[in-house]
């Protein structure tokens, strides 16, 4: 994915109030951050945060990181943010594969993975957010009954997560070809892409896995 740069960018994040600049310090303290012991929920890949904020707004008793490792992309969703009152939101730009460095076991309730890069070729099958590698890093930080969310329009990358994901060790127990078609859809936050892409008539596929159990 190539993107503009905007020059200033990491300035400016550095100065935002809403991105955490040291998340490595908050392991196992993330309460404190936020002040309270409500549940947290995290979307890897966030983009220019619609679906972080709107659960934000809508769930003022679930605390969420939005994580998202471009910098100008990153800087789009803190302008957006400037205008909301969300105290129960904070930004990371981090790396997906440290996730286990900042949060500590059992301290997220939720993953988020929203349209995220496909990675095509078959040598970038591990850098796949699904892949069986980034499945051992949500292990370390997700609840005993935590669950991971996956939503794509890339019916390969879908069809391999589903293959991958138990592979990892983990249930698919809930999975959809096409989400704003099915039962599932009830409750669903839409993301830009996810916007983009149901007006264009592509369909949206979505899962969500756990640990197997026993």
């Amino acid at each position: 994915m190539r993107l503009r740069h905007i020059p200033g960018a990491e300035e400016q994040i550095a100065e935002s109030p809403f991105v955490i600049q040291a998340p490595w310090a908050n392991r196992g303290h993330w309460a404190e951050v936020f002040g309270n012991t409500n549940p947290i929920e995290i979307e890897v890949g966030m983009g220019k945060g619609k679906f972080i904020m709107e659960l934000a707004q809508s769930h003022p008793q679930v605390n969420y990181v939005g994580i998202e490792v471009y910098s100008t992309v990153l800087l789009k969703a803190i302008q957006k943010r400037k205008d909301m009152e969300l105290p129960n939101l904070r930004f990371l730009r981090v790396d997906a594969r440290a996730l286990a460095e900042i949060f500590g076991p059992e301290e997220v309730e939720k993953i988020y993975l929203n349209f995220s890069d496909p990675w095509p070729k078959d040598r970038h099958a591990k850098r796949r957010l699904t892949s069986p590698g980034f499945m051992a890093v949500y292990d370390k930080i997700l609840k005993p009954a935590g669950a991971v969310e996956f939503k794509t329009d890339n019916r390969d990358l879908f069809d391999y997560s589903l293959e991958a994901i138990p592979s990892a060790g983990w249930t698919v127990d809930l999975q959809t070809f096409d989400l704003h078609n099915s039962p599932f859809v009830e409750g669903n936050v839409m993301t830009e892409y996810e916007t983009k892409f149901l007006a264009e008539g592509k369909p949206i596929c979505k899962l969500r896995a756990r640990r197997k159990r026993g």
